[in-house]
């Protein structure tokens, strides 16, 4: 019986243990979890993400000792909302979640009131050129810009004007009118009349241009030059380029020997020293520490090269004049000044730099090779002979396959030939008389231009090294008037061969072109003077409208 009692007693100790076992078992679990979300308080959910410019939660941070245990954590979607709807985009007016918590970076601001307005690579800085800052787009180009800063105002009797922010018009469009003025005070005009073009280059010449010849499919056209009361013919070969017409490209009016052009660009048997006596004229002393002569001369071509650079800056020099004295006069003339207003420059045309003996070489190379082209020219030449007249219309031209010499790839060095305005960085700069630059491109853009790289430049023109657009027809003049002055400067030579050292040349004399000029056009005065007057009264009109029409750049 006492067994019996024992085994009972046994049997109902080891079931009361057993429940005690599960009934911890299944308290622990409970007791964990209630102490689990009693402490998750302590420590605050995720902050949510906020943009990263503001780092707001950079500064919440605490130092090791104040971090809960990992036991306290809660789980990752505690409290958190299932979407961003009820998130803020920014921190403003966001309550700091970390309050109450030691800042280790106590003495950095909050970020919800650090400024964003000057910090780099944030999009809502006053930058230069950010569309978020406080630059307006619309009047000022953005860096790199190929359009110069302004405004374009319409003319109340047609056509637009162009209008620098100073208040200057820059340019005038008007059906068969087209103004411009530069920054260094010159003026260009051209006009279109009863089928002539009438150019003008300041207030005191241009030419007067008309259909002349064909000559073997190729089209011609004649220009009447007057420049101070001096008049002179021209004939220059239309040339049609992919669908445009017409560039006009120089024409050699007479031609030396085979033998003489050999003579020209070959090296003489010494250098040669030569005394030019420009020392006291205003325009050396003007340009002096830019361009200074050779010691002496190896080849014909580097002495044509010095003798068409001085060429150059003297005409240069002379134009500068013109327009001060023509802006001077104006001003007094003008009531509110504006008249003589330069424009302003830019373009970093800071100070001088010499002409490098680099770029020149790479004139002297072009000298050679205009003289090399001569000599060719000279060979196909056929010396004269009739000429039938030409149509009105250069359609021969406008379907040519040949580029015009502005375009071909062997000639890239050019010497500006007049005052020119382009855009370099955004900013307007000019190029005058005598800067140096370098063709990039081959083929022109919708506009017919091509880019160019200054190589070489004087005080207050556009930078060296900048890349600009240059339109072809301006190349082209460009062109012509360096194969000109080359034909100018090789009967300088013919007269002074054999004389102050230079070695004789062989036969130095001339014969006339196939294609000889016609006689003078005697009405091109008269023209160049009404044109003067019609672009007057157009600036006229212009500083007019573009006052009627507000302050406010389009």
């Amino acid at each position: 019986m006492r067994g019996q009692e024992w085994a009972m007693s046994r049997m109902n100790e080891n079931i009361w243990k057993h429940s005690l076992v599960v009934l911890l078992v299944m308290l622990v679990p409970s007791l964990l979890m209630a102490q689990h979300k009693t402490s998750a308080p302590s420590k605050p959910s995720a902050p949510s993400h906020s943009s990263a410019p503001s780092h707001a939660s950079t500064p919440s941070h605490n130092t090791s000792s104040q971090h809960s245990t990992t036991q306290s954590h809660p789980s990752t979607n505690t409290n958190r909302p299932a979407n961003n709807a009820s998130r803020p985009s920014t921190n403003t007016n966001r309550p700091n979640t970390n309050a109450g918590r030691t800042n280790t970076n106590s003495n950095r601001p909050n970020n919800a009131s650090r400024p964003n307005t000057n910090r780099p690579g944030n999009a809502n800085t006053n930058r230069p050129g950010n569309a978020g800052g406080n630059r307006s787009a619309s009047n000022r180009p953005a860096a790199g810009s190929h359009t110069a800063p302004g405004r374009t105002v319409s003319m109340h009797n047609g056509g637009t004007a162009n209008v620098r922010p100073n208040g200057q018009v820059r340019s005038i469009n008007r059906p068969g009118l087209s103004v411009h003025n530069n920054l260094h005070g010159g003026r260009t005009v051209v006009t279109t009349h009863n089928g002539a073009r009438i150019v003008s280059v300041g207030h005191r010449g241009g030419y007067v241009q008309r259909a002349y010849v064909t000559r073997g499919g190729r089209a011609f056209v004649s220009r009447t030059y007057v420049y101070h009361g001096v008049v002179r013919v021209g004939v220059y070969r239309s040339f049609g380029w992919h669908g445009y017409c017409c560039y006009y490209g120089y024409y050699h009016p007479f031609f030396f020997g085979v033998g003489f052009y050999g003579w020209g660009w070959h090296p003489w048997a010494a250098p040669i020293a030569w005394g030019w006596g420009w020392g006291g004229a205003p325009w050396f002393g003007f340009y002096a520490g830019w361009w200074n002569p050779y010691p002496v001369y190896a080849a014909p071509y580097f002495w044509l090269t010095d003798w068409m650079i001085a060429a150059n800056l003297q005409a240069a020099y002379a134009a500068q004049q013109e327009a001060a004295a023509d802006a001077a006069g104006a001003a007094a003339a003008a009531s509110d000044g504006q008249a003589a207003d330069s424009g302003g420059g830019g373009g970093d045309g800071g100070g001088q730099v010499a002409l490098s003996p680099e770029v020149k070489q790479a004139i002297a190379d072009e000298v050679k090779a205009q003289i090399q082209a001569a000599q060719q020219d000279s060979q196909q030449s056929s010396g004269g002979g009739s000429a039938a007249p030409a149509p009105t219309s250069s359609s021969s031209a406008s379907n040519s396959d040949t580029p015009p010499p502005a375009l071909d790839p062997a000639h890239r060095t050019f010497i500006v030939s007049s005052d020119l305005d382009v855009v370099a960085d955004g900013q307007e700069c000019a190029l005058s008389q005598g800067d140096v630059i370098t063709r990039l491109t081959d083929t022109p853009d919708a506009d017919q231009k091509v880019n160019v790289s200054v190589a070489s430049s004087k005080r207050n023109d556009c930078a060296a090294g900048k890349t600009v657009l240059v339109s072809v027809d301006d190349l082209q003049e460009m062109n012509n008037q360096f194969q000109e002055k080359v034909d100018n400067g090789l009967k300088e030579m013919a007269s002074k061969q054999g004389t102050g050292g230079m070695p004789k040349a062989p036969d130095a004399t001339t014969k006339p072109s196939d294609v000889p000029p016609p006689a003078p056009d005697k009405t091109a005065a008269d023209q160049l003077a009404q044109q003067q007057k019609e672009a007057d009264q157009a600036e006229s009109d212009a500083k007019a409208d573009a006052g009627s029409s507000g302050g406010g750049y389009q």
